[in-house]
């Protein structure tokens, strides 16, 4: 289970980790968008060094309009577990996201009044 933390304006973020390629790992904040369909999604200049795999181009429908995202497949750990997921990638991602396909293998809980966010196995 990974306890996560709430940002100052009541963001959900938990720590995950990127891992590159060559098996370095980058700890960082995802935050939880549950208006993203996807694993994964970043800003371009994020993905340099990580040395992921490219797929192909897809459009998404985004808060924003459809943009066009390129499509890689990356590696993470969350909870001690390796993932190799689908990386959305694109120009003016303000955040590293995560979406809700985790939400479909994990628990969300979130009680702001006690102060309690989680992110489990179901």
């Amino acid at each position: 289970m990974i306890q996560g933390r709430f940002g100052d304006e009541d963001e959900l973020f938990f720590e995950i980790s990127l891992i590159a390629d060559n098996g370095l790992e980058l700890p960082v904040d995802a935050l939880l968008d549950t208006g993203f369909s996807g694993w994964l999604a970043m800003d371009e200049q994020d993905l340099e060094g990580l040395d992921w795999t490219y797929v192909k181009q897809e459009k998404m429908r985004t808060a924003k309009g459809e943009f066009d995202f390129e499509l890689y497949v990356g590696k993470v750990r969350i909870e001690g577990q390796e993932f190799d997921i689908p990386v959305h990638v694109g120009a003016g991602v303000p955040e590293i996201l995560i979406g809700r396909q985790w939400l479909k293998t994990r628990r969300l809980v979130v009680d702001m009044s006690a102060g309690i966010l989680t992110l489990g196995a179901s």
